[in-house]
């Protein structure tokens, strides 16, 4: 396989916590491992790249995401690219009841293994809006007060596939069937930056397992809102041909439905990951390995 030309990477910060835009890469041709590398720090660092004016056919993306690991099909998606089971379609138009990600998340964490990172790339988009945010769980996690964070620290979650994928998308029969559901560390350490990441979000987590119900739902309660603390975001705005890259590890997001009854569409690979690691749980690692 011949590798296509690179020009100089440029990865310029978006904003103080999150998102950085990203020039001077070909993503349709193939990239070589050190521009891999570069691309994967950048992730680490800023969470979200965005690239402009770099559109893809279905089998193009699939190879985009392959760079960074086997990808993952989705366990309830509707609308999948014909040929293509890994490339999900995101649609919506004047018939459309209700959007997927219309609220923060991290793709798929009720999986024992969340996907790593997902790869966007808008086809169609309507004449405003449909803005997708961002915000930043190191950063988040940073803004707590050590005695919070500590105690984050010994706790875990549980993500419920069946809160978002029940009755939600058209011609999934409601019995028989079974949902993903996974515990999480409330706390995680990203693999590449060794930050800390707070992994709750208000999709997929329905409850604190070490808590009591009135004590879990005050408290994720209060990590929802100050995730949705407008300082630890950044605002995308897509045209046809834009391609975000996302780390499900340390980013999440929440696509705007404000565009009805316009269309809006795009094709999205998502990039399998491994089970989030604990914080307590790496440093023991850490301890261990340097005995």
């Amino acid at each position: 396989m011949n590798m296509s030309p690179q020009k100089q990477l440029e990865i310029t910060r978006a904003t103080p916590h999150c998102g950085a835009r990203v020039a001077g890469v070909d993503l349709s041709q193939p990239l070589d491992g050190s521009m891999v590398e570069k691309l994967l720090e950048g992730l680490a660092v800023h969470c979200v790249l965005f690239f402009e004016d770099q559109p893809l056919t279905p089998v193009q993306q699939k190879a985009l995401g392959e760079h960074f690991g086997s990808l993952h099909v989705h366990p309830a998606w509707p609308r999948l690219v014909d040929g293509h089971p890994e490339v999900m379609e995101i649609y919506s138009d004047e018939t459309t009841t209700r959007i997927a990600g219309e609220d923060w998340h991290s793709d798929v964490s009720c999986d024992p293994e969340p996907p790593m990172g997902t790869i966007l790339q808008m086809l169609e988009v309507p004449p405003a809006g449909g803005d997708t945010l961002f915000a930043n769980m190191s950063a988040v996690f940073d803004s707590l007060s050590p005695s919070m964070q500590q105690f984050l620290e010994g706790l875990n979650a549980v993500h419920d596939g069946e809160l978002v994928y029940r009755d939600r998308y058209d011609g999934m029969p409601d019995e028989p069937q079974t949902y993903p559901r996974s515990e999480h560390p409330v706390v995680c350490v990203h693999p590449v930056s060794g930050r800390k990441v707070l992994f709750v979000n208000r999709i997929f987590t329905s409850r604190i397992v070490e808590l009591g119900e009135a004590e879990s739902e005050a408290l994720l309660r209060l990590l929802f809102q100050r995730i949705e603390q407008p300082e630890f975001q950044c605002r995308y705005q897509w045209r046809p041909g834009s391609v975000v890259f996302w780390d499900n590890r340390c980013a999440q997001h929440h696509a705007l439905w404000d565009y009805y009854p316009h269309r809006r569409r795009g094709h999205r690979v998502t990039i399998r990951g491994l089970a989030p690691v604990s914080a307590r749980g790496a440093q023991l690692q850490l301890d261990k390995n340097s005995q």
